[in-house]
Parts: structure tokens; sequence; C-alpha cells
């Protein structure tokens, strides 16, 4: 297989649906979805109707029919549901999940590689994050029943991924160690996934399955050293971001410092030495701030297969951005109003997050704070073992109250939102609450967002997937 010069950013929620990464895949490069809440959009498109039946014809080609029979009894509204009538809830992940979640999440993440591949010849990856522990092994599984090429994953050290990959091509149980706060240091705490209790007779009806290659997301040598040497299985490559890219960022190396604009302060501790990547022996690729053909040039002198680009995608026609708010970016792009601001409170993961400034979103304090805070979806919640010695769940972004009766301490709410809620709003498919309240979204962006000024004009305020390639290739290709 040969190594593309170009990855596509896996970015969620659904911004990199399987429309997008299918675009850039047919394109020549490799195109990536996005399996984080997956399952939530999934079952959106259900409930909206699945009107244009591509749910439905990759779910014919599911194996297990029974369990396909199942999820649509549950969520499928023919013709599409009332506009103000909510989205139906899923199951929330534990370490104990149900049958049905487990089910779900598989399927979810197999329709949107299925999709993705779909009458090509093309690679896709699927991009996953360490800090959703609790619903990866399924989603892995999902994703190599329809044949994923590669797995990329990020937010954390994902030393165990591998390994998961060599089982799971076999059909066989795996578990995987999970991070529980507040544990004692002889606790062991694991998640369990047997393809043949979720799916009984799957590994006859589908065979042995290809292992993806795995790309971990590192921001330093040092972690990826880490990953080389710790790692339970084999790591095919890096993708090398840096803290310009749009999305989660990893925190700066030391004590967390803020400008005067009250944004983390990264230094040339934070810059990665790309001779020593290249010892490792193994192909990177660049991310962050690389969305120009000046930037593939320079990554390809410094020794990289190539790079990743994400915000150039996240606008294009065939993203799974709102077309509102796609409009809404494009033309701040096109009169230079464009604003990124790097949160270092936002997100519930404690990681510095990019965020777009755009009315009527996230963004502004007034839409904030008239928020009513819930955590209702639960991707992101945090898993710790209470006094009594019990597990427990508990996520920043819920009502302050809950988290504080959770031990949860009051300086970690500050600032916090549902992130879950926002990206899937921005992605087109916002919670009704039953008092009319609609979710506001939240979009994210890479710090080189103005680039995307030399895909566009007055005249053209759209471009496409491949046009993003060619921009991209351009000095290779002539």
């Amino acid at each position: 297989m040969e190594l593309p010069l170009i990855i596509q950013g896996g970015m969620g929620i659904a911004i990199s649906d399987w429309r997008l990464a299918s675009a850039v895949s047919r394109a020549g490069q490799l195109g990536v979805i996005s399996g984080t809440a997956i399952s939530r959009i999934f079952t959106s498109r259900l409930m909206n109707g699945d009107i244009s039946g591509n749910i439905r014809r990759a779910l014919s080609n599911f194996p297990i029919t029974n369990a396909v029979e199942r999820i649509l009894d549950r969520y499928f509204i023919p013709g599409g549901k009332p506009r103000s009538m909510p989205y139906r809830s899923q199951p929330v992940h534990t370490l104990k999940p149900s049958r049905l979640l487990d089910q779900l999440t598989a399927i979810a993440n197999y329709v949107e590689i299925f999709l993705a591949k779909e009458n090509h010849s093309g690679i896709i990856g699927i991009n996953l994050l360490e800090k959703l522990q609790m619903s990866n092994l399924a989603s892995l599984y999902g994703a190599m029943l329809a044949g994923v090429d590669y797995v990329l994953m990020g937010a954390g050290i994902p030393i165990q991924i591998a390994a998961v990959l060599d089982k799971l091509s076999g059909h066989e149980a795996v578990n995987y160690r999970l991070d529980v706060q507040d544990s004692a240091p002889d606790d062991s705490y694991r998640m369990h996934f047997d393809p043949e209790k979720i799916f009984p007779g799957i590994s006859k009806l589908a065979g042995l399955l290809k292992r993806p290659k795995f790309l971990p997301v590192v921001s330093s040598t040092v972690l990826a050293h880490a990953l080389i040497k710790r790692s339970e299985g084999a790591i095919n490559g890096f993708i090398v971001e840096g803290a310009t890219a749009g999305g989660h960022n990893a925190p700066p190396r030391g004590i967390m410092k803020l400008s005067s604009t009250f944004e983390p302060v990264y230094s040339d501790k934070d810059t990665v030495d790309l001779e020593k990547m290249k010892m490792f022996g193994l192909p990177f690729w660049l991310a962050g701030g690389y969305g120009h053909p000046d930037k593939l040039i320079a990554a390809l002198d410094a020794g990289a297969t190539g790079i990743q680009v994400g915000t150039a995608f996240s606008l294009c026609d065939e993203s799974g951005m709102a077309s509102e708010l796609k409009i809404k970016m494009l033309k701040k792009v096109l009169d230079k109003s464009t604003s990124v601001f790097t949160n270092p409170t936002i997100s519930p993961t404690g990681f510095p997050f990019k965020v777009a400034s755009i009315e009527k979103t996230m963004s502004e304090q007034d839409v904030y704070e008239s928020r009513r805070r819930i955590c209702d979806l639960g991707y992101l919640r945090t898993i710790f073992k209470d006094k009594n010695g019990y597990i427990n769940y508990r996520c920043p972004g819920e009502p302050v109250e809950d988290y504080l009766r959770k031990c949860g301490k009051l300086e970690d709410t500050i600032g916090r939102t549902c992130l879950c809620n926002n990206l899937i709003a921005a992605a087109g498919y916002p919670q009704s609450r039953t008092d009319g309240y609609i979710e506001p979204p939240l979009v994210t962006s890479g710090v080189d967002l103005p680039t995307i000024r030399e895909l566009i004009s007055t005249d053209k305020m759209h471009y496409s997937a491949r046009d993003v390639i060619n921009f991209l290739l351009s000095p290779v290709n002539s």
C-alpha cells in the first residue's frame, strides 16, 4: 500500500464524515472518518428518516441481521421526526456497557466506514481518542468489520491499541486497562469486548479481518519514543501534531502559563525535533498549520512522509459541518475577520481547545451563560473511585452541584462546556430540549484558517475536497 502524501484530519464530531473521507480517498489520499460519538450521529440520521437511504443500505450489508433489526426498531422513524421532537437518547458508556450499546457502537462505526469505502478502492482511516476509552473497543471492531485501512489515535498515550487490533482481526476477546481517578496503585479496571458474545456467529460470517495500520498522534519525540518502547503491538508511523492544530491541543510542557489574551503559552520545548523523529525509522506526517502547498514541501524537505490537514477540509463542500456555519466561516475568511482562540478551560478533558469566533455559537459569552448545564451523552466523562470504594463517573461540564457531590473540585468546572452536545450541534444534529431550548454549536479550527482565502473568492464561495488536494499538491505535480 503506497503511503499517502496527505492525510485528511479526523475532525469530530462528524465533521469528518463518510462523504468527506470518501471524496479524499477517491482523490488518491487518506480519507479519515471521526469515530468520536458517531453512534449519536448514526441514530440521529435514522431518526431524521434516512431520506437518502444510505444508512439502511449500509446496514443491509452488516452480517448479523437481528442486531440491525433491533436498532432500526428502536431508532428509525420513516419520513423523519418533527424538528421540535428531541432525539431519542441512547445508553451511556460505563465499565460494563449493555450488549445493545456495544452493538450500536460497533454498527455505527461499521456504517461510517462502509459508506466511506463504497464503490472505490482508495484507503480510509478512522480517528479515535484515547480519552474516550469506554467506547473504543466496540468502535474499533465495527470499523474493522467494514475493512478500515488505518487507525489514528491521539489525546493520550494509546499503548494498548496495537495489540487490540491484532486480536480483533481474529475476532478474539479483548480487554483494555482504564484510567480511573483516585484509584489505588494496585487497582486494575478493564473494559471487556468479546465479538462472539456481542454478535454470536460473527467470526464464521465475517472471516479473518484485515489488521489496519496504526498511527498514534504525538506532540513530542518523548511520547513517540515511549509508544515505540511500550506499545503492546506494532506501530506503523506517527502523526506529529503541533499546537496550531484545530480541536484539542496537547498542553504546553511544564507549568501552564497564559498570555495577555489568556491563551496557553507554547515555547521551544513544545517544538518537535524532526531529526529525532527520523531516527525512529517510521513514516510520519506533520500536522497543525500545514494546510498550504509550501508547508507540504517544507515537511517533505524535513524528512516527513507528508502532512495531515484538517481546517481546509472542514469547510469544503463534502464536510459534515452544518451548512449555515460553513457559510458564516467562509464569509469571515473572505473578509479577513476570522478569529481562533486557544481556550485553556472550555474542554472537560482539561486539554486546550481551539474555538472559532462565530455569532450565536458557544464562542460568545452570552450564549455560553444562557445554556443550562447538562451531561446526558457522557462521552467525556471521567471514571473515578469514590470514597466508599465504588466506581462512579463525573464530568466538569455537568451541573456544578452534581460535580461537587461527586467530590470534584469547583475550579475544574469554571468555563467548561458540553463539547459532546456543542460539537454534535455543529454537525447539524442539535438536541431539542422539552422546554424548546436547542443546543448551540461550537466550531473549532486551526490557526491556518486564513489560508482558505486562496480557495475561494467573491464569485466562488465554496470549494471541494478535490480542490483542497489539488491546491496542496500543486508544487509536487507541477
